[in-house]
């Protein structure tokens, strides 16, 4: 009945009389998709069911029987089925979920080709970015990748955290399965936990089916947890317990579902600063700090801004369809200089722009108008107007206050601002230029330019 039924839906049909010769065809032959009873003669569908995720964990199963019980369902789901039915089929709900595997299914293959791409981009020689700090990071990543520890990366928005955590799951043994993100802070504290661990039928209004979390979406490869400091206190102490006891509870059930899951997590929060403070959990905080990556800003590796430049570039002109061969040098010099306070992102974003607008084989600084519109500034603008009164420095620990006078020029400015920072850090030149945003290299040019080299 089920062939003929589902023949006309379009779909191509194989039978099997009982599980073991099920099994064997599964062995033998491609299936986008196993709809199997419960009960059988030869082999149960549990056992079928088992064998089947065992040689292909990726091949979906739809289990049917007659005996509906929330204890086998789970037992079902735990043990890979995709989806539960009961008997007698609603033959919409069948409808419904084979489309919806055959929509996930054409996705992954889409996705194939990505993955590969994946793969070769993450090679260490193709991670643009050849500065000492990158390098150190590069390094890290590869003593970690292989391993199973978890993963705690820090950096500004904009510094590519999920490109490094990427690249961690894809040089993994983790790789050729699922890796999940999920960014904390775009989703309310009420719907977060059912999004992280799933839930039952009716546990909540609008909860008219059973959900997978994202922790059994990624059960074998990696979760991204991005922007885990926004994430309640509430929330850090389920989480906790998932990452202590390995399984997950959904929503409005009594069960506990075992998962093999990776976790990273990523930040530009200080965590260690809100767990002394009580508004992170310590116990948490260790748990995903086994390995920490910290991600420099752009503004403290400016030798890597030409190479970064050159890639978008290359990748944005062919993307538009432009023959745009390179950039003037004021432009690179000005891209070099400037302080890019949204780090890749914003090197990135500015350059494809930069690329759609060109009006000439060459990028110019006037095809990046907010380099120019500084610039312009700085030109036109020797001295300090009158009613800007004051302006403040600050760095981790402490705020000065320098007054400026009318006749107070840029330079005096950035002068005085230097030299309260060098003495506010004790003479400690690395932190100087970390409080200060700029590389320890420009901070040495300063200050021979001020004579205190």
């Amino acid at each position: 009945m089920l062939k003929t039924l589902m023949t006309r839906w379009g779909y191509e049909i194989h039978l099997a009389d009982d599980g073991s010769s099920g099994v064997d065809r599964v062995h033998q032959e491609h299936f986008d998709i196993v709809l199997m009873d419960m009960k059988m003669l030869k082999m149960s569908g549990m056992e079928a069911l088992e064998k089947i995720c065992n040689y292909n964990p990726a091949l979906p199963v739809i289990i049917m029987t007659a005996y509906s019980s929330i204890e086998t369902a789970v037992e079902a789901l735990k043990n890979g089925a995709y989806d539960y039915m009961t008997k007698p089929l609603d033959f919409d709900k069948l409808k419904l979920t084979i489309s919806h595997i055959i929509e996930t299914i054409y996705l992954k293959n889409e996705n194939i080709d990505l993955k590969k791409r994946l793969n070769q981009n993450f090679n260490r020689e193709n991670i643009i970015g050849k500065s000492p700090a990158i390098t150190a990071l590069l390094d890290t990543v590869e003593l970690a990748a292989p391993s199973d520890a978890n993963i705690l990366i820090i950096g500004g928005s904009g510094t590519g955290k999920e490109l490094i955590a990427s690249a961690i799951h894809y040089n993994s043994p983790r790789k050729d399965m699922p890796f999940i993100r999920i960014n904390c802070a775009a989703i309310t504290e009420t719907l977060l936990e059912s999004e992280l661990f799933g839930h039952e039928k009716g546990s909540f209004t609008g909860a008219d089916k059973r959900r997978k979390g994202r922790f059994l979406q990624a059960h074998g490869g990696s979760i991204l947890l991005d922007e885990i400091g926004e994430m309640s206190l509430a929330m850090q102490a389920k989480l906790l317990r998932v990452l202590q006891e390995k399984e997950i509870t959904p929503v409005g059930s009594e069960e506990n579902i075992r998962v093999d899951v990776r976790v990273i997590a990523s930040t530009n929060r200080d965590l260690k600063k809100m767990a002394a403070d009580g508004r992170f959990r310590e116990d948490l905080y260790f748990r995903l700090n086994v390995v920490t990556l910290e991600i420099p800003p752009l503004s403290s590796r400016s030798e890597d801004i030409p190479s970064l430049a050159l890639h978008f570039l290359k990748l944005f002109s062919q993307k538009n369809h432009r023959d745009i061969k390179g950039f003037t040098p004021e432009a690179m010099d000005s891209m070099i200089r400037y302080g890019w306070p949204g780090n890749v992102r914003e090197l990135m974003n500015s350059i494809e722009r930069a690329v759609v607008l060109a009006r000439s084989d060459y990028l110019s600084l006037e095809d990046f108008p907010f380099i120019t519109q500084l610039n312009n500034i700085n030109a036109n603008s020797p001295t300090i107007p009158q009613v800007v009164q004051h302006t403040a420095v600050s760095n981790s620990s402490s705020t000065y206050i320098a007054t400026i006078s009318e006749d107070s020029s840029l330079v005096d400015i950035e002068r005085d601002a230097v030299l309260r920072t060098l003495e506010s850090a004790n003479g400690n030149r690395s932190e100087t230029a970390r409080r200060l945003g700029i590389t320890r290299k420009t901070l040495l040019k300063k200050l021979r330019l001020y004579g205190k080299a």
